[in-house]
């Protein structure tokens, strides 16, 4: 047995971070529950525990949105072309149920659709999940009562993802349980929750990243493989992943990570792919064919020029963006002065996409929200960009509400939409402005104020760079030796003497 002396001393487990100690948005907003957390608090000592609390508020938040809804669901989804757009309540799955062949018995992928629309235009899993849910809605009764029952049990659906992705982020900075009140407050995602499916890739994406910080790499793969087949953006994330972990030298992780994902995604879509080809491909055809929409600057550019850009031009103007982006993101990657937290990149990729796409509809602000809080857990910033993007949920509502009223003109024109759509756009750009000054002033990130490394990092929370560039790969001019103790970070353990 090793002795008293040659043994290392442990530094004590540290406390959770309490927001309302060192936020001062979140200390002024307590107010209104008896203020912030006292010092002789008792944490953990009853059943209502963080994860539990959180879970319930993001439930409440979702029934309020569910509320949001209420004058659609009661006929502006059926009668009146404007009323769903005046109320701001408009949503895909019910009009979906009917145009997509659910009430009429059409197997998705494999049975072609009259119309416009061959095949749904959905990726393989969330093809299950709408088709699920049509086994559970009653095939008796008029097609609104159809259409009813189908948007009530998807919204039940989708209230469990809810809760899951408020859990997950809750338990992913272990010491930080508290910034999962950020999404389950979150306006944008009660506002936008049922609008479309994207909440199952938003969850499977959360759990992936819940993985990943425990260090099961193999796991997290196969989570962001199930949410790739739900929905494309998920894959973007393996992206910066490969980046840090060629800086750390976690090969063998990423490895497992890239496989797994491989795996899973070929698991759900190889099926479909092999037996209803074109089915499987409309998704991709049509990402590809869709022209200039809603919600980006592209259609400000389109809506104000003469000529506007083809949609071929486009695609590939959009592609270059965003590889320029990841390209710059790797940069910073490897010539930050600390290597970034993965929660950090994995926001900026996602943003990154959502600012060049040709298209941005209401609900892609779901993919963000997670992503941002574990990224910047911060109560000012966060409510500064969900004011832009309730700014802009209203901005399409209203802009759809002038454009199908006709002459009445109710609603708000086209100058003004374009407006919105720089609302949205500039308050993503600052939430990815304050990142990036995070990553390049790392004392500036709040995760990090507390000692913290990467926490949701996984088998890179203290691990060690064996690649960098640039002023990375030397330490500052004005490091010193230093002789008292030090802490080797993600390890807790005090190192005597060490330079």
């Amino acid at each position: 047995m090793p002795s008293a002396e040659s043994t290392p001393a442990r530094v004590n487990e540290p406390d959770p971070v309490k927001p309302t100690s060192d936020d001062p948005v979140a200390a002024a907003g307590s107010e209104l529950i008896g203020g912030p957390l006292g010092r002789r608090a008792l944490l953990g000592t009853s059943w209502w525990t963080p994860v539990r609390i959180i879970a319930l508020v993001a439930i409440g938040m979702f029934a309020l949105g569910l509320i949001q809804k209420a004058p659609c669901y009661n006929g502006g989804w059926f009668f009146g072309a404007s009323s769903q757009y005046t109320h701001a309540c408009y949503s895909d799955i019910p009009h979906l149920y009917q145009g997509r062949g659910f009430a009429d018995g059409l197997v998705p992928y494999f049975d072609k659709l009259p119309g416009d629309m061959d095949y749904l235009e959905y990726p393989v899993l969330t093809g299950v999940f709408m088709e699920v849910a049509n086994w559970l809605t009653p095939g008796s009764g008029s097609i609104q009562h159809q259409e009813q029952w189908y948007w009530m049990v998807n919204a039940g659906m989708l209230m469990a993802c809810a809760a899951v992705i408020a859990v997950c982020v809750t338990r992913t900075h272990a010491r930080r349980p508290w910034d999962g009140l950020l999404v389950a407050l979150a306006p944008a995602v009660a506002l936008t929750a049922t609008i479309n499916w994207d909440l199952l890739a938003v969850a499977l994406t959360a759990l992936a990243m819940l993985m990943w910080s425990r260090g099961r790499a193999l796991a997290f793969g196969l989570l962001l493989g199930l949410a790739t087949a739900a929905k494309l953006y998920p894959v973007f994330l393996l992206g910066p992943l490969f980046v840090l972990c060629w800086r750390a030298g976690k090969w063998r992780d990423f490895g497992k990570a890239l496989g797994g994902a491989a795996v899973a995604w070929l698991v759900v879509n190889l099926p479909v792919m092999l037996f209803a080809f074109d089915g499987w491909s409309k998704f991709y055809r049509f990402s590809q064919e869709r022209g200039v929409d809603f919600g980006s600057f592209w259609l400000i550019l389109a809506q104000n020029s003469s000529d506007p850009l083809t949609t071929g031009s486009v695609n590939t103007l959009a592609t270059l963006l965003v590889v320029l982006c990841a390209v710059g993101i790797a940069a910073l990657t490897l010539t930050a002065p600390r290597r970034p937290r993965f929660a950090q990149l994995a926001f900026l990729i996602v943003a990154a996409f959502i600012l060049t796409n040709k298209v941005y509809s209401p609900q892609y602000v779901l993919w963000l929200v997670p992503l941002a809080v574990l990224a910047r857990p911060k109560w000012r910033d966060f409510l500064i960009w969900q004011a832009c993007e309730v700014a802009y949920f209203l901005g399409i509502w209203m802009y759809l509400a002038y454009t199908t009223s006709g002459d009445a003109h109710k609603g708000l024109p086209t100058d003004g939409y374009h407006w919105a759509i720089g609302v949205h756009l500039l308050g993503t750009l600052y939430l990815c402005g304050v990142v990036v000054r995070d990553i390049l002033m790392p004392e500036r990130d709040v995760v990090r104020l507390g000692g913290d490394d990467d926490p949701s990092g996984g088998v890179l929370d203290g691990a060690e760079d064996v690649f960098v560039l640039g002023s990375a790969a030397h330490p500052p001019r004005h490091a010193s030796h230093f002789d008292g103790p030090q802490v080797d970070w993600g390890k807790q353990d005090v190192i005597e003497g060490s330079p």
